[in-house]
């Protein structure tokens, strides 16, 4: 990333190239201890308001331990609207950077190694992306954002080539689906139904790949939202049930079966799964109580069982106003948690070791979501 002399140089010069559009340049911030190994740094994106088209993303590398934000706008001068409206998911895959942009109706397509921009998918209201050969898998609500049950369509997976960036297909699932995984020549969707409200949607479409056709719904629990595999043949999935007499749960599926083996009393706002350990954060609320209750906490999924609801050890979760966000460094076991505030102003990235104690943390663009580890 360039310095802060050029930076102030060039964001002149991208101004005038974008005439009425404002633009953020690039900061630097040195954070943590220089690391050399396989893995280079890492993306976030941050998700940006509604509406505000303020959707971010920051770059960490791990061999200068300099955190950079918002690096997209540098990266790309010559792209007026920047990333867009409300960045909902992030994945590197055959060197490429995919950025989903939710309220934008679009996939931004870069390079991993420096972010420039490559092109874009056009699929509306798309939610989550997963991969599988040489084919990107897309979550999308398939109408516009809305609340009215009544508009509310069947969602449907949107299949795009990743080489030519062409759509070749769709395969419709529940209502409002939202993460997916792919497993062993099948895709996992997790369908929400969250513009059903009360009647969420409670299944998990199982599509068979090679046809790229639905071939079975599993029933699981209301308002479902996040996917993950694990090494064992299990997948767990994430409920934020109805926010009233129905508690938020994860569900174990075993994958062979595609049955329910399981279910656990943790809510989830966001999980990772490094090893035989399953991370989440959550912040989940609860209307009859009218109460938030936040838990970090660590599932071994080898056993099932809970290990903790707090990996924090050091007292520091009390700095967190909206956990938001959990990654885990594949190597160092490094856990990075986001904090998204208020929603309406910079958010939080704090990094914690294994033994849960705080190591750093660092200012971030609005809602800090999704990471990203950079390879070489």
């Amino acid at each position: 990333m360039k310095k802060i002399l050029y930076i102030a140089m060039m964001s002149a010069v991208m101004a005038g190239c974008r005439k009425d559009v404002v633009v953020f340049p690039a900061e630097e911030e040195q954070k943590g201890e220089k690391q050399i190994s396989e893995v280079t740094g890492f993306y976030l994106l941050n998700e940006g308001n509604m509406g505000s088209n303020k959707a971010t993303l920051d770059y960490y590398d791990y061999a200068t331990a300099t955190y950079s934000r918002n690096i997209y706008a540098e990266a790309n001068p010559d792209v007026p609207k920047e990333l867009g409206d409300v960045g909902n998911d992030l994945k590197i895959y055959g060197g490429r950077l995919y950025a989903v942009i939710n309220c934008s109706n679009k996939i931004e397509v870069m390079d991993a190694k420096t972010a420039k921009r490559i092109g874009q998918v056009d699929i509306p209201n798309c939610r989550y992306i997963t991969f599988d050969g040489k084919y990107a898998y897309v979550t999308s609500y398939a109408g516009p954002v809305s609340l009215d049950a009544s508009h509310a369509q069947i969602g449907y997976v949107a299949r795009f080539d990743t080489a030519t960036l062409a759509i070749d297909g769709q395969c419709l699932v529940g209502y409002q689906p939202d993460e997916l995984a792919a497993v062993d020549g099948k895709l996992y969707v997790a369908n929400s139904g969250g513009y059903m409200v009360p009647d969420y949607d409670h299944t998990v479409s199982v599509i068979d790949i090679a046809s790229f056709t639905e071939t079975k719904r599993i029933d699981v629990a209301k308002n479902l939202w996040r996917v993950r595999a694990d090494g064992h043949g299990q997948l767990w999935v994430s409920s934020r049930g109805d926010y009233f007499d129905t508690a938020a749960k994860l569900y174990c599926i075993d994958t062979k079966t595609d049955a329910v083996v399981d279910s656990l009393d943790v809510a989830v706002s966001a999980l990772d799964i490094t090893g035989d350990s399953l991370y989440a954060c959550a912040t989940a609320w609860d209307y009859i109580n009218y109460e938030e209750v936040v838990s970090y906490a660590i599932v071994d999924v080898r056993t099932r069982k809970v290990v903790t609801t707090n990996f924090i050890t050091d007292g520091t979760e009390t700095q967190i106003q909206k956990p938001y966000g959990i990654k885990v460094h594949p190597l160092t076991r490094d856990v990075f948690v986001t904090d998204a505030k208020n929603y309406v102003t910079p958010g939080m990235l704090h990094c914690y070791g294994q033994d849960g104690l705080l190591k750093w943390s660092v200012r971030t663009g609005d809602i800090p979501g999704e990471i990203s580890f950079v390879y070489k």
